[in-house]
């Protein structure tokens, strides 16, 4: 008997879809082609997480409110885990040689390490590791 696992799907608005989808694949994830096409890309981030990078028209059709500009307002700040230290470091420096900017302050708590970057339409991604045997007890 298998567990469900549920997923998310973080859905954002994005300026170029072929830019963004670039800027992704270049810090090593998959575009999922079967729900892709020239207004939407869908990145896979893990089996569970999935990151649906639409065009602004196609955007709007899901909602009635205003689409921010998310380079000077934020809305949302995604946080991704990752294995260890140099992992958190590998992303955010391929994040930054693909043409996204890091913000904010490294954050080094021994336990807990983190850097964030801004991709090319400013949505801010948190990386960050925690030591596991801190979270396991």
């Amino acid at each position: 008997m298998s567990e469900y696992q549920q997923m998310i799907f973080v859905n954002l608005a994005v300026n170029d879809v072929t830019a963004s989808t670039k800027f992704f694949t270049e810090l090593g994830y998959e575009r999922n082609a079967q729900f892709s096409d020239d207004s939407t890309s869908s990145i896979v981030i893990s089996e569970q997480i999935v990151v649906m990078l639409l065009t602004k028209e196609k955007y709007a059709g899901f909602t009635k409110k205003t689409i921010i500009d998310s380079k000077s307002s934020s809305e949302v700040l995604i946080a991704l885990s990752a294995e260890s230290r140099e992992k958190v470091d590998e992303l955010v420096d391929r994040a930054i040689a693909a043409g996204g900017t890091e913000t904010g302050e490294k954050q080094d708590h021994g336990f807990m390490y983190g850097r964030a970057f801004d991709d090319l339409d400013g949505h801010t991604f948190e990386v960050m590791w925690m030591d596991p045997s801190v979270v396991e007890g």
